[in-house]
């Protein structure tokens, strides 16, 4: 089957399970204002986007602050050669196979190319998340950065970049890995010029790094991306430091990728999802076996564990980072340290985030379990909206959901997680479509005491009950 018979049948067969067909939402009750606005294009934001239209909710947008083509990490700072997610993972299809990765990938190169395929390439994910935009004509309108969310009577009122507003009822933070705080920088960066370092999530000019000696501290997947990236453009050498004493080899995501798990672990008590999510963060998360191989082929990348970086200092040699293991010197610095959960340093949510509840107003763990990390984590509901810090103080927070990162103590492997998409996907479309029929509730019943289309037209074939009404033969009560 060529790409064109896929996309036809995909636009019959949606058809084949299009039903109810009655369009039920009601017009706006503001002019131009949309029942959901989607922040984000990226494969969260699309998949939800559709999964709206499937319950024929189609007043929605989708707002992405880069130019089409350019959306989500992949192009950008994902500089891994491919997905580390098995290459069957996706919830993008909401069940239906023609919409997988597989059919569009098959379509184009073959069952046999498939079947050879180890895991998907990033760019060729990249290039399937632009089908399936352009495929399930999904609204979005690209070069949108927004810049604030306000409450304005039953609405919330979005301030773009350049000026322009947008209302909407409901709004989805589908903002990715960095939705719930920002990039994490240690303290030894913050005196450092500009031009010496960079986080992993920088646009990083490779070519310029040719010969230079080059640090990168971080244990997790992105350091040893950014690694192997520098080594393949000519560094000089590349000494990746991690502060554990040894590199960890157990990847417990793998171990969370069950139906039990990714289905059900938002309905675990508050307890249980704090111990099960302490425990994946203690067991340090290693890089794919491809990965580290990326590095360890060139003779000079070198892995220092033990090695935390203590300070730095900038002289003409260059940078001296002071560690247990002794002085190094750099030319370039690469932190691969992550991110910090804290919604105070999201632009978008600065005017809320004093309102949002955050697993540290919830709960409180046991003796020896407490985080602050996960404590700054907001504690969502069961269908990914904000909660309130103080009852009945901010209620227009419900009709914003955080469907990122920042989700993943509440809600588990879900926002920004490919394998966890097919759950939370599903589970998001079901509360916003949800909560908009019940704020319309009233709106619903006079539409029922309003409805006169008949069921019955004839008596008979070809005797309409208006004739047979007027034909003077008792009438049915």
């Amino acid at each position: 089957m060529s790409l064109d018979q896929l996309e036809k049948r995909i636009e019959s067969e949606l058809a084949y399970i299009d039903f109810p067909l009655r369009s039920w939402m009601p017009p706006p009750t503001v002019d131009g204002a949309y029942d959901v606005v989607i922040v984000g294009a990226g494969q969260s934001g699309l998949a939800t986007a559709h999964g709206l239209m499937r319950e024929h909710v189609h007043n929605i947008l989708v707002l992405d602050r880069a130019k089409e083509g350019s959306e989500g990490v992949w192009p950008h700072f994902a500089r891994m050669h491919t997905l580390r997610t098995h290459k069957k993972a996706s919830g993008l299809d909401f069940g239906n196979p023609l919409l997988t990765p597989q059919a569009w990938y098959t379509a184009q190169y073959g069952e046999s190319a498939w079947e050879q395929l180890q895991k998907i390439p990033t760019e060729v994910w990249h290039a399937y998340l632009q089908w399936y935009r352009r495929v399930l004509k999904l609204p979005v309108r690209n070069g949108a950065e927004v810049l604030s969310i306000v409450p304005e009577g039953a609405h919330l009122r979005l301030a773009l970049a350049g000026g322009s507003t947008l209302l909407a009822r409901k709004v989805v933070l589908a903002t990715g890995l960095v939705g719930g705080g920002s990039w994490y920088l240690p303290e030894i960066a913050k005196g450092l010029p500009r031009d010496c370092y960079a986080h992993t999530e920088n646009e990083i000019d490779f070519h310029a790094l040719a010969g230079a000696r080059i640090g990168v501290l971080g244990g997790g997947a992105s350091a040893f991306d950014n690694a192997a990236t520098a080594l393949e453009h000519g560094a000089r050498s590349v000494d990746l430091c991690i502060r554990l004493p040894a590199l960890p080899r157990v990847n417990p995501n793998k171990w969370m990728e069950s139906h039990g798990f990714l289905g059900h672990y938002y309905a675990l008590s508050d307890a249980a999802r704090w111990t099960f999510t302490r425990q994946v963060a203690s067991m340090n998360q290693p890089p794919p076996q491809e990965t580290l191989w990326r590095c360890t082929k060139h003779a000079n990348f070198t892995l220092h564990t033990g090695t935390a970086w203590h300070s730095v200092e900038l002289d003409s040699e260059g940078m001296h980072v002071q560690t247990p293991q002794g002085p190094m010197i750099f030319d370039f610095l690469i932190f691969g340290t992550g991110l910090v959960q804290d919604l105070q340093k999201r632009p978008e949510l600065a005017g809320l985030a004093a309102d949002i509840a955050t697993w540290a107003d919830r709960y409180v763990p046991i003796a020896g379990e407490e985080d602050d990390a996960l404590a700054r984590s907001p504690y969502l509901g069961a269908h990914y909206e904000f909660m309130e810090r103080h009852p009945g103080s901010a209620p227009h927070l419900r009709n914003i959901h955080a469907f990122n990162f920042g989700a993943t103590l509440s809600q588990g492997l879900s926002a920004a997680s490919i394998s966890g998409m097919k759950f939370g996907l599903r589970r998001l479309v079901t509360g916003l479509v949800g909560d908009l029929f019940m704020q319309d509730a009233e709106w619903h019943l006079q539409s029922l005491r309003a409805y006169a289309l008949p069921e019955i037209e004839t008596y008979r074939p070809g005797l309409p009950i208006d004739e047979w009404e007027q034909s003077g033969v008792p009438t049915f009560s």
